[in-house]
């Protein structure tokens, strides 16, 4: 397989208290790669370093060392084209569906708002771009002319999804999107993620501390603690057969683990 993401060395710090001179590591000299196609989990418990990953990822925040190549090139050297291409090519999902959305735009206006901004694409194929998008997240057309409020929190969340995708990106982030659902929906957006890498061939990372989520969804993981990568492997070894101390001890705390589709 081909790399789509390699993470080279990486480390963040961050000023504590306010004091540009007292900082904290917060991401401490990782590496790991993901490859095309495939779901990569990044586990570990709240605080660990996972969300900075992402935040990294989507140039939200810049390292204090190490670099990240997407496609095999620097994201922190692009050119003027690649820096506007960039954020379509690699797009994230929230945890908070609600908090996500903007509350005063209906849905079909929050899905078109990326194609008006990226894409010169005519009104019909926005408005069969969008159509597709919505359905493919599982909503009907007349979800289009609601406002965010009007939904469910899974709903919520498919529609977070489908801005995240309408753009057809390569890869995904998807930081803790199900920890905000009600467990019975949590199954319904696992699976519309494994349908989604599918039918669009994309690349996820998948952010979770679910181990539950993690067995199920990824094709390989990372633990991450206290900002450091302790183990990496593909997922039937890391919970099989794991060797770091801490992914032991996580996993014997953990609740009976998914073995089968629901």
């Amino acid at each position: 397989m081909d790399n789509l993401l390699q993470v080279k060395n990486l480390s963040v710090e961050y000023s504590t208290s306010g004091n540009q001179n007292n900082k904290m590591r917060a991401v401490n000299d990782i590496s790991f790669y993901i490859n095309k196609g495939e779901i990569y989990a990044l586990a570990g418990e709240s605080g660990c370093g996972k969300t900075t990953v992402a935040k990294v990822l989507t140039k939200l925040i810049k390292p204090f060392s190490g670099d990240v190549l997407f496609n095999g090139k620097s994201i922190h050297n692009q050119t003027k084209e690649e820096q506007r291409i960039y954020p379509q090519k690699v797009q994230m999902v929230f945890q908070n569906p609600y908090s996500s959305l903007n509350p005063k735009m209906k849905i079909g206006e929050i899905l078109k708002e990326p194609l008006d901004i990226n894409t010169k694409y005519s009104k019909s194929e926005k408005k069969d771009i969008i159509i597709k998008t919505i359905s493919d997240v599982g909503l009907q057309e007349s979800s289009l002319k609601l406002y965010p409020h009007e939904f469910s929190g899974g709903q919520r969340q498919r529609i977070a999804i489908a801005r995240a995708i309408i753009l057809n990106p390569e890869f995904l982030i998807a930081d803790e999107p199900v920890s905000a659902l009600d467990a019975s929906i949590q199954a319904q957006i696992i699976n519309l993620f494994r349908d989604l890498k599918k039918q669009r061939n994309l690349t996820i990372l998948f952010i979770s501390h679910d181990l539950n989520v993690i067995r199920y969804l990824a094709d390989r993981v990372g633990i991450m603690y206290m900002g450091k990568l302790v183990e990496e492997n593909d997922t039937f070894s890391v919970f099989n057969y794991p060797k770091a101390e801490y992914t032991k001890i996580l996993l014997n705390s953990a609740p009976k683990l998914i073995t089968s589709e629901s």
